[in-house]
């Protein structure tokens, strides 16, 4: 029996030994995936439905024992513009069709490999720029303000909320410092973002109880819809505005995502065939064909578009995961969240998923990678920074371009 091997356990085996690393990963990804609606510009629960159908489906369709799919980081830069410019979320869901269609094709077609053509220079200046994106964006909800421009040109804060800096400097401090604190860091049920998020939503309820000034108003809270019926449940879901169809930027969106996202997931399942002790390799057209499918049911029910995300694909191999059962769990975990303790989740502040994005955005555009590329020399550096520059100034499409 020792020497079996995993995928031939019995399911009872399988779910004992990946039942607590998929709790893990459910503990990881919750604040993420509302942090990255958050960043994106969308409605909070459309991160949830992610990571559910990247847990859920892509888990059961991918070969990948380790990996775990959910809404990327990576992507919040494109989803935020599309958004922006299209003017309403059910038309971006046309994109993330069109995204997970090419997904599926380029499976199909068996270009797996296509990831090995990109230099790591391009791939790391990206992920930079988008991680200075996601800065920008984060730091009036850290603030809890808005950014106005003034005739001058230059970005002020308006309206600055004192309880929303508390909240942000002491998840902050949670953040940065839980994993450098001796005996904290094993604790596998208590990841930093968890922890971050229940000090936020306790510091809160200590302003509002004590009717204090600092007591954060109910619109920088995570504001999920609350079913009270089997009708309710079934309304959660928004479809896709056909007549996005008809439009060219639709169109150029879902074929930025599907490059971004076929791009990404190949990246992190490279990162999470070698976190695997077993060492099993992952088809990559297969996982491509399943992401495609994830991405269309997503955005069929309004969730966020999806990609393999090395974050959650490290925890769950921290934590022990030994089968792909790991991240259905976790997909299970966060569908019973959403439907039975939605109050729980409007409690949290935005000022502490701000943070969480915060702690994202410095990891991706990390100075310690920009003076790596330095060090390897100008035919390295020129191309990680100018596409960092384009990602930022421009877009993610003309940055990598």
């Amino acid at each position: 029996m020792v020497n079996q091997p995993v995928e031939k356990l019995p399911v009872g085996s399988l779910l004992k030994a990946n039942f607590a690393s998929g709790l893990v990963v459910f503990l990881v990804a919750l604040p993420l995936c509302l942090g990255i609606a958050l960043a994106s510009g969308a409605p909070p629960l459309s991160g949830i439905i992610s990571g559910i159908v990247g847990g859920i489906i892509i888990g059961f369709l991918s070969t990948s024992n380790i990996s775990v799919s959910g809404p990327a980081a990576g992507l919040a830069a494109i989803v935020l513009e599309s958004i922006t410019s299209l003017g309403a979320f059910e038309l971006f869901l046309c994109a993330g069709l069109i995204a997970g269609a090419i997904q599926l094709a380029l499976g199909f077609l068996r270009v797996g490999s296509i990831a090995e053509d990109i230099p790591l220079a391009v791939i790391e200046g990206m992920l930079a720029g988008i991680g200075v994106i996601i800065i920008i964006n984060q730091l009036p909800l850290a603030f809890g303000s808005d950014l106005k421009l003034r005739e001058d040109g230059l970005d002020v804060f308006a309206d600055l909320h004192l309880g929303s800096i508390l909240v942000t400097v002491v998840s902050l401090i949670i953040l940065i410092s839980w994993d450098k604190i001796p005996g904290l860091k094993n604790i596998k049920l208590l990841p930093a973002a968890l922890v971050a998020v229940a000090v936020g939503i306790f510091m809160n309820w200590i302003f509002v109880t004590s009717n204090s000034g600092l007591a954060i108003p109910n619109n920088q809270l995570v504001q999920l819809p609350v079913p009270k019926s089997w009708g309710d449940m079934v309304g959660l879901a928004t479809f896709p505005n056909i007549s996005g169809f008809l439009d060219s930027h639709v169109w150029i969106t879902g074929i930025t995502i599907a490059i971004v996202a076929s791009i990404e997931t190949l990246l992190s399942i490279e990162a999470a065939d070698r976190l695997d002790v077993h060492r099993r390799i992952t088809d990559t057209n297969r996982e491509l064909r399943a992401q495609g499918v994830g991405n269309m049911v997503c955005s069929t029910i309004g969730g966020l578009p999806v990609t393999s995300v090395v974050v959650r694909s490290s925890a769950n191999a921290n934590a022990g995961a030994t089968h792909k059962l790991s991240a259905i769990i976790h997909g299970v975990l966060l569908l019973v969240c959403v439907l039975a303790i939605p109050f729980v989740l409007n409690l949290i502040p935005l000022a502490t998923l701000a943070a969480v994005l915060l702690v994202v955005g410095y990891k991706l555009a990390n100075p310690k990678t920009i003076f790596h590329f330095w060090h390897k020399g100008l035919y390295q550096f020129i191309p990680f920074a100018a596409t960092l520059v384009a990602v930022v100034v421009f877009d993610l499409l003309e940055g990598v371009g």
